[in-house]
Parts: structure tokens; C-alpha cells; sequence
């Protein structure tokens, strides 16, 4: 750029007093001496436009590109055509861009603006960033995954193989993100200077910006439809501008156009409703951004948008603005290994950002649509999308750069552990990566397979990479590509069902797509070709193997999808089972219930089933022949013997099974079982339920109270064993085991002579002591042999008062070291006093139960001195005639 077209384009700019001209020599200055810069300033400052242009021409540049990352295909086109329009050139000149699906650069270009999943690749292929002398990373508070990885890359990158006299320059800009933390981290990385990154901030131009809150707080899932129409209608009066409304995503904007199609002509003719979302034609997204056409017809617009609208964009007309206060995010579910768009509010800072358009060209209103005190509880920021999303695609360009543990490369949020180490096990599972082989270091080393390489040059997330690759050994390119393309955006025809096969029969022209999903059709056209082409770059190894075409779809979903795979729980049913082990369920009428087995791409939602269970929704899938598992899809098939307790039949059960996941494709009866793995799987269950599974009766109860009691106070040196029901269930293979070989089911234990083999846990003189220790039975003074309860803490003897006559000595065994409980019963067996001391029973309290029992028993003798009674078990005599 020139000097006098530089100065040109200032003075056009200077009469706009954009805040950010104030700080542009600061800025220059400080890049000059420094190699990185952050720089905060908010909404309409200017500064995405203004900075690449004002640092074009530095000395320091050396000619070299500067290179800004946008978060939004829209964005990015919109400052290369704003700064182009600034230097008046067309695009692609000196400012282009490169998105998906499109680009405008040429030999050229200083300055290219881009998203930035296409910096991480362009990372990989040349590290170094030979001919940039400038990343800009504009926008960077939305905390985008591809954002953090791309700077995380530039940062290592340039610091092993960039020289201090050639830098890589990385300037932050953000309009609501905490700079100093961002700086923090940038400044850890400097080798050259080891000095701290200046923080700039800017002023923002806005107007004043009247707020107005509901006078009620809407439930997330309540909806918001109606009340978003009547607040439309409200600007549609108070306010002469247009209106720019906020909804969380492309279903609520559908539902609020058509209410205004139908309503709107009663109130005014003359106000054009667009949608603005990311999945539209840029032809249309400009049509919502641009100025209205100057036939008159309309004299204002309504722009009914997602959060697209919240930055880098100013929307002609617009000082209106309703905000619903919701956003939609994917968020991904460790559990379930899937990414569910969830319905969330929006941060205090988005609701800034969102306030902010209102005041862009002139004083605005902002609506909200909910109570003031409300907007002091949301949160300060939205969450990094590396904390909540999958992280596949990020492991799959880590370990394609060499990483293997991500705290060797810097980070403003670590990738959080749990869900980083389950999608290593995703690329393992699709052979995109493997274990270094001959690695002797503690942590493992994952490389890239060749098939893992292919798969980091796809421009898409890792499951349709491994789809597109896994169709050109059976010439199933074409089907592939449809479906990649198909997949790497959101379904239009979801009134179709969950069939797949009718999304590619309007992709193939078979069936007319409808009139608002032609923009849909147009870009998956599109991206199908840019597939077709890669795929073409790939050397085939053609398979022998011929996939029909009524089974190419479902082939394709299973390589991309193998923890999809469903089958039908049972004939008629609509709930199936994946090969993950989660639930789901088909729409009752949908055609695809015929199918007993699925490859599922799409789940979502809930479903509930009763009794607290839920199942997720099938939306996207394709009639699976199980025969490729015998052909193509056989390196999924696991088969094993499988020896286990079955809880649903109570039986052991002993066959060789063939399984994809969680789900079993044949069955065969073991016809010889391995006892020593039957047993284990018998002391398995036992362990889980627990002993009493076992045929216990009152005398082994008592048998494992006696010794367990004699173990604990024999201080001899007879090694008595542990047989409390913790230590039996840790040595079952040791004293149970080898009487389990006849066991298959649960009547089976009952069969066990479990006296016998508990017997056999003792010696025979510690059999011998035990009868001697802690007798089953011990002789009172009448003569009778009362058994001992074991059970309770200390043994209880139970014996009627009158037999007791005579003993002063409360009972003891174990040769004296444990005093018996006596529990002294009335002529009814009824429990009367409990004692373990008989002498001070016989002269304290006897007296009063003598007396208390005396006239209800009179038949049975109640001495005055019962130390020299004669003990009995009989009542009295009776007085002979």
C-alpha cells in the first residue's frame, strides 16, 4: 500500500472519528520494538479493519502477508470487503480471504483474512509461517477450539523455528476478553525480549443506548415465540429503524418468521423480514446486512439472527435491537460420545455485544427479554469451547504436530484430560493413530498411522475423514463425498425422517429439494466436489470385497460412526440398542423401524422410557445389512468366549460369542467349559452379591460366630482362619472353589453342603478346641444342655430362672476369657432380667421379680433363697393325699 493511498484512506476515515485511530501509533510503535501486542477494544472501534491496514507498510513487516483469523465465514469476507472498499480495489487484490468453500486471494495479497481451522492446516504444512510476519487473532473473547490450538501452534512454533531477527509478530485483539490474562500468556512465551506484552485498550464508539427489560424471566425451555413477536411489534412503534433480534438458533428464527408473515401485514407493509445464520447463501447474508434497495418498496428491515450478528458485523440501519438472552452451543457428553446443541443463556458479556448493535451508527434500544436484576446474575463469559466441546479433530492435529502431552504446548485453557484421552480413543478406534513402537517411556507415545496422516489433510472432523478414505478401496467415492458434505452441516430435511437415503436422493436430483433449503443444496453440492477432489489424491488399494449400493450408505456411517452401530432390542419395537451400550429410539412411524439393524449418524435429544430411563433420539440413519460384518466391517467384530453369570435367566451361561461393542451378532454354546474360568465367574458373582447367595442355615451362622469369636481371643498358636463375611469373600477361591464345578444356576448353590465346606476351613485339632472353646451347647445346673447364641455381642445364654437355681458364677468360655449373656426367661420363655453377673442378681433384684412373678406362675417354685434351691426344669410337685 501506498503512502498517499494509505493517507487517502485516512482521511476518509478521520471524519467517521473512529475510536481506534487514537491508539494506531501506539500500536505501530509498540509492534515495532515488540512481538506481541494485545489490544482490547470494544465494539465499533474500528479496529478489525483498521489495524491490518494501518500496519501493512511497518518497516518490521518486510513485505511479508499479514494473516487475520476471523471465528465467522461471514465476518471474514465482510472486513476483506470493507478493507478492500477502504483502499478502493476489488477484493482479492491486496486484502482477500479464504474460507470454507470459497476464496479470493491472488499474487498480491498483503493481507489475508481467514478462519481458523485454515490456519492449523496451513501450520501443518509449513510451520514456520515462511512469508507471514503478522498473525492477528481478531476477535478472540468468542474462545473458539480452532482458535486456542492456532495460537497455541504459532506460539510453540515460532519459538522453535523462527530467528529473533526474522519474528513471527502475534497481536490479540478482543472486545470483551480480560487482556492482561491473555498477555500473561504471551508473555511466557517471548524468548527474544522477556519483556512484559503491552496491553492497549481502545475507546468504542456507541451511542447512547436506551435499555428496556421484560417484566418477566422466561424458563430456558419455555418458548419464546410469542413473547419475541410481541416485543417486535412494540419496536415496530416506538422505534423508526430497523430492528435486529437475537434467537438462540435457525428453528426459533423460522418460527417468529412465519408469525410475522402472517401478522406483520395487519401492522405494516413496508418492512422486509430476513433471516441471518451461519448456513445461508452469502448472497442472503449479505441481503440481511447490506442497505435496503432503493425501490422504495421497504423503508426498514427485521433481521432475525443467531449470535452470528454478535460481533465484527454492523448491520446497516439498525439502532433497535431484541435480545432473547439465549444462545445455542454444542456442547459435547463424555458419556455418550456425543455433541448435543444445547440451549444456554448468554454471558454479560454477549449481552454487551448484543446491546452494542443498537449504538453502532446512531442512539439505539436494546429490548431484553428478561428482568434487570437477572443480567447481574449471568456470567462474566461464555465457556471456552475447548472445555465443552469434542476434541478429536484438536488430538488429531496435536499428535499430527508431534504433541503427545498437551501441556507442552501453552494454553490460555488446558484441553481437560477425560474427554482428551476419550477422543485418543475415538482416533484409535478409527486407525488414525497407534502406539510408537519399541517406546520405553513411562507415558505413552501415540504417532499417526499412514491412514492417520491422510486423515489430518482432510478439511473435516475425523470421523468423515476416516468415511471418505474407507470409501475409495470400494469405489464408493461419490456416495462418500455426499455424505461428508452432508454431514459437515445442519440437516435441512429433517421432515424427510431419519432415512439418509432421502437427503442423498435430493443431493442426486432424484427428488426436488424445497425452495428454502436450495442454499443447502447448493453449498453440499459444492463441498461433495471439493471431497471428490481430495479423494482423488489418494492412491486406491482396491478391495476384492463388492459392497452392493443398497448397503454403500450404511457401510460409509458404520467407518465413521462404529459406536452407532444399533440393532432392534426386539421384533415391532422402535428402541434400539448402539454398540456403545446407550439406548435410542426411533420415531413410532418412521420406515426405517423395519430395519432390524441401523448405522446410526445422528442422535439427539430425549426420549422417556419409564422408570427413570431415557433414550436418545434417532435422526439420521441408514438400513444396516449385518453380512458386511462378515466383509468390510469385519475389523469391528470381536469374538470371544464368554463365560458370566446371566441375571436375567439366574444361570451361568458358556458360549463363544461374536460382538460389534455392546451388541451380539451370534451365539454359540461352549460344548467343553473351562472350569478354572467358570469358577472365577461363579467367585465373581458371589463377590458381587455377596455370601448370602449361599445355602446358609442357623448352625453355619452359629459355626462362623464360634470361630469367629475363638479367633479373636485364642492366644495360642493354633492360626485360626478369618472367616467374618469380609475375609470368606476374600479367599472364595481358596475355600469355595473347588465346589463350584457343578454349579450353572442359582438353585444350584443351594445344593452346596456349605456345613461341610466350612468345616473343612479347620484343622482337626482346631475342630477338636473349637467343641472345647465355644461349645454349642453348655450344661446349666438342672441338667439340661441350652444352646449358646454366637450371633449376638457377647453369646447369650437363654434359660429359665429355675434351672439356674443354686449357680452363683456367671457362665464363661474360652476357657473363662468371655462371660456369657444370660438372658434368665420366665416359665413363658419370656425374657426377665439379662445379666452377666448371677451372684449380684440372686441377692439384688430377685427379690422383686419373685414377687412379680410369684402369683403369675404359681406353679413354679420361687424360693425365698435361691443360692440353695434346688435348680429344676420342672414346676413343683404336687402334695401327696
Amino acid at each position: 500500500m501506498s503512502k498517499s493511498a494509505y493517507n487517502s484512506q485516512m482521511n476518509q476515515t478521520q471524519n467517521q472519528t473512529l475510536p481506534i485511530l487514537s491508539v494506531l501509533d501506539q500500536i505501530k510503535s509498540t509492534l515495532s520494538s515488540q512481538n506481541e501486542l494485545v489490544l482490547e477494544a470494544p465494539p465499533g472501534a474500528g479496529k478489525t479493519t483498521m489495524v491490518p491496514l494501518a500496519l501493512l507498510d511497518a518497516s518490521w513487516l518486510k513485505g511479508k502477508k499479514i494473516i487475520m483469523l476471523e471465528p465467522r465465514r461471514m465476518a471474514a469476507r465482510a472486513a476483506a470487503q470493507r478493507m478492500s472498499d477502504l483502499l478502493d480495489e476489488p477484493v482479492g487484490k491486496q486484502v482477500g480471504y479464504r474460507v470454507r468453500l470459497d476464496s479470493n486471494v491472488s499474487n498480491e495479497t498483503r493481507i489475508e483474512v481467514i478462519t481458523e481451522g485454515i490456519l492449523t492446516r496451513r501450520l501443518q504444512s509449513d510451520p514456520a509461517l515462511d512469508g507471514v510476519g503478522l498473525v492477528i487473532f481478531d476477535e478472540f473473547h468468542e474462545r473458539n477450539l480452532d482458535t486456542d490450538l492456532s495460537l497455541a501452534l504459532c506460539l510453540q512454533a515460532r519459538a522453535l523455528l523462527r530467528e529473533a531477527s526474522d519474528p513471527l509478530k502475534l497481536l490479540v485483539m478482543s472486545a470483551t476478553l480480560d487482556g492482561q490474562a491473555v498477555a500473561n500468556l504471551l508473555s511466557e512465551n517471548d524468548n527474544a525480549s522477556k519483556k512484559d506484552v503491552t496491553v492497549i485498550r481502545s475507546e468504542g464508539r456507541m451511542f447512547p443506548v436506551d435499555i428496556v427489560y421484560s417484566n418477566k424471566n422466561y424458563p430456558i425451555r419455555e418458548s419464546i415465540i410469542e413473547p419475541i413477536v410481541q416485543v417486535i411489534f412494540q419496536a415496530l412503534e416506538r422505534d423508526k429503524s430497523s430492528i435486529l433480534v437475537f434467537l438462540p438458533g435457525q428453528g426459533e428464527i423460522s418460527k417468529v418468521q412465519r408469525e410475522l408473515a402472517v401478522r406483520l401485514p395487519q401492522i405494516a407493509n413496508d418492512v422486509l423480514v430476513l433471516p441471518l445464520y451461519g448456513s445461508l447463501t452469502l448472497a442472503a447474508q449479505q441481503q440481511a446486512i447490506m442497505p435496503l434497495a432503493a425501490n422504495k418498496q421497504f423503508v426498514r428491515k427485521i433481521v432475525l439472527s443467531t449470535d452470528i450478528a454478535e460481533t465484527s458485523l454492523t448491520i446497516d440501519g439498525v439502532s433497535a435491537v431484541i435480545d432473547s438472552g439465549l444462545a445455542r452451543e454444542p456442547v459435547f457428553d463424555p458419556v455418550t460420545g456425543m455433541t448435543r446443541l444445547r440451549t444456554c443463556r448468554i454471558s454479560k458479556a454477549s449481552s454487551i455485544q448484543r446491546m452494542g448493535r443498537a449504538g453502532r451508527l446512531a442512539p439505539g434500544r436494546c429490548y431484553r427479554l428478561w428482568h434487570e436484576e437477572q443480567q447481574h446474575q449471568l456470567s462474566a463469559q461464555s465457556n471456552p469451547e475447548i472445555c465443552q466441546a469434542d476434541l478429536a479433530p484438536l488430538a488429531l492435529q496435536l499428535i499430527h504436530w508431534g504433541v503427545n502431552d498437551v501441556s507442552e504446548l501453552q494454553w490460555l485453557d488446558q484441553p481437560p484430560k477425560a474427554p482428551y484421552s476419550q477422543a485418543k480413543d475415538l482416533l484409535a478406534q478409527l486407525g488414525a493413530i497407534e502406539l510408537l513402537k519399541d517406546d520405553r517411556s513411562i507415558e505413552k507415545q501415540w504417532v499417526l498411522t499412514t491412514h492417520g496422516k491422510l486423515m489430518a489433510n482432510m478439511p473435516t472432523h475425523p470421523r468423515l475423514a476416516h468415511l471418505l478414505l474407507c470409501a475409495i478401496p470400494y469405489k464408493l467415492v461419490s456416495e462418500a463425498a455426499m455424505l461428508a458434505a452432508m454431514l459437515s452441516d445442519r440437516d435441512q430435511l429433517a421432515h424427510y425422517g431419519a432415512d439418509i437415503s432421502w437427503r442423498v436422493a435430493v443431493l442426486k436430483g432424484e427428488v426436488t429439494c424445497p425452495q428454502n433449503s436450495r442454499g443447502w443444496l447448493k453449498r453440499t453440492q459444492q463441498q461433495m466436489r471439493i471431497f471428490e477432489k481430495l479423494c482423488a489424491q489418494v492412491k486406491p488399494q482396491l478391495q476384492e470385497f463388492e459392497i452392493q449400493p443398497q448397503q454403500a450408505l450404511a457401510y460409509l456411517l458404520a467407518c465413521a460412526y462404529p459406536d452407532r452401530i444399533a440393532c432392534r432390542r426386539k421384533e415391532n419395537s422402535s428402541n434400539y440398542q448402539l454398540s456403545n451400550g446407550r439406548s435410542v429410539m426411533l420415531n413410532e412411524q418412521d420406515g426405517l423401524r423395519q430395519s432390524q439393524w441401523l448405522a446410526v449418524a445422528e442422535v439427539g435429544g430425549s426420549v422417556n422410557l419409564g422408570v427413570g430411563a431415557k433414550a436418545d433420539k434417532i435422526f439420521l440413519a441408514a438400513p444396516l445389512d449385518p453380512s458386511l460384518f462378515d466383509g468390510p466391517l469385519s475389523v469391528m467384530v470381536s469374538s470371544d468366549d464368554t463365560l458370566q453369570w446371566q441375571e436375567q435367566t439366574q444361570r451361568f451361561i458358556a458360549e463363544k460369542r461374536r460382538t460389534v461393542g455392546k451388541l451380539v451378532l451370534s451365539r454359540e454354546k461352549l460344548k467343553k467349559v473351562p472350569l478354572e474360568e467358570k469358577s472365577q465367574a461363579l467367585i465373581k458373582l458371589i463377590g458381587k452379591k455377596g455370601l448370602a447367595i449361599l445355602p446358609w442355615t442357623d448352625e453355619t451362622k452359629q459355626w462362623q460366630a464360634r470361630v469367629f469369636l475363638v479367633r479373636s481371643v485364642d492366644a495360642s498358636n493354633e492360626q485360626w482362619p478369618d472367616v467374618s463375611d469380609e475375609g470368606l469373600l476374600n479367599t472364595l477361591d481358596q475355600w469355595l472353589k473347588p465346589y463350584l464345578d457343578d454349579v450353572s444356576s442359582l438353585a444350584d448353590f443351594k445344593k452346596l453342603d456349605l456345613k461341610v465346606i466350612l468345616a473343612s476351613l479347620l484343622s482337626w485339632p482346631q475342630t477338636q478346641a473349637l467343641d472345647q472353646l465355644a461349645p454349642v451347647k453348655l450344661k446349666v445346673p438342672s441338667g439340661s444342655n441350652v444352646a449358646i447364641d454366637y450371633e449376638q455381642s457377647p453369646p447369650t445364654l437363654s434359660v429359665k430362672l429355675q434351672e439356674m437355681f443354686g449357680c452363683e458364677q456367671t457362665p464363661a468360655i474360652a476357657n473363662g476369657k468371655v462371660s456369657l449373656l444370660v438372658h434368665l426367661l420366665s416359665p413363658a420363655r419370656r425374657p426377665i432380667q439379662i445379666t452377666q453377673d448371677l451372684a449380684g442378681f440372686w441377692r439384688g433384684s430377685y427379690e422383686s421379680v419373685k414377687k412379680d412373678m410369684k402369683g403369675r406362675y404359681p406353679r413354679h417354685p420361687w424360693p425365698d433363697n435361691p443360692l440353695e434351691a434346688l435348680p429344676t426344669r420342672y414346676v413343683k410337685r404336687r402334695p401327696s393325699k
